[in-house]
């Protein structure tokens, strides 16, 4: 397997192999072990909103059926997607109480409507489903133009109880320390690294891994603050 083919494997830090190969390592580690532990016990009819590629696909064994909505226009292209249906930005074309569970993740920040979106992930529970929403606090705009918002922890508390939804148990991901090296790495790797894939795949291991050990260091012995983040990561259940 080639360098190309185990960075791709590792994208969404579902392995440790990402250390080496993925820029993005801090923040898609802490988002894979967010979702990985809140979805335990996962079951029923599940929707993916704004599932993209489904990278957390492989984290819900138990589900009876896994479908995919999207947006038919965003900021990327959808030829790595893996979508089963669109929605056309205001409605999901599901009927009330189709699904158990609801997993959105990085997608609320390229809603511009988030209030009639969050209604809708309401509207198609069932009385009792979980939603796990993920959102980012820092990063940079990407898929531009279509991003719009970044969401505090009151925040994204407050848009989800005022739709009906109880949170269960709330994560920050990432903190000073993890978040402070990320940004300069994804700087690095964005706009100082040469622009062909083949050489920043090849100057990550160099580059960038040294930086993430750092990080990884530093924050087992610096003390934890939490007040700047990478991610939220919210379990919530529809009362």
């Amino acid at each position: 397997m080639g360098l190309a083919e185990l960075r791709a494997k590792s994208n969404f830090g579902q392995t440790r192999m990402g250390i080496l190969l993925n820029p993005f390592y801090l923040i898609r580690r802490g988002l894979y072990l967010a979702v990985s532990e809140l979805s335990r016990g996962a079951s029923g009819m599940l929707l993916d909103f704004g599932c993209g590629s489904k990278p957390y696909r492989t984290l819900f064994p138990s589900v009876s059926k896994y479908v995919g909505v999207d947006v038919m226009v965003s900021g990327h292209s959808h030829g790595l997607s893996s979508i089963d249906c669109f929605y056309d930005g205001r409605r999901i074309p599901f009927a009330d109480e189709s699904f158990d569970w609801v997993l959105s993740s990085e997608t609320l920040e390229h809603v511009f409507n988030v209030d009639t979106i969050v209604a809708e992930l309401h509207r198609v529970l069932k009385n009792g489903g979980k939603l796990l929403v993920t959102a980012p606090f820092c990063w940079d705009e990407h898929e531009v133009p279509y991003d719009f918002a970044r969401y505090t922890s009151f925040g994204l508390r407050h848009i989800l109880e005022k739709a009906g939804f109880r949170v269960i148990e709330y994560r920050k991901t990432g903190n000073y320390v993890l978040c402070i090296v990320q940004m300069v790495q994804a700087y690095m790797y964005q706009y100082l690294f040469p622009a062909r894939f083949r050489l920043k795949l090849w100057l990550t291991p160099v580059l960038l891994t040294p930086l993430t050990l750092l990080a990884l260091c530093l924050n087992a012995v610096l003390p934890r603050r939490d007040g700047f983040f990478m991610n939220s990561a919210v379990l919530c259940e529809k009362k």
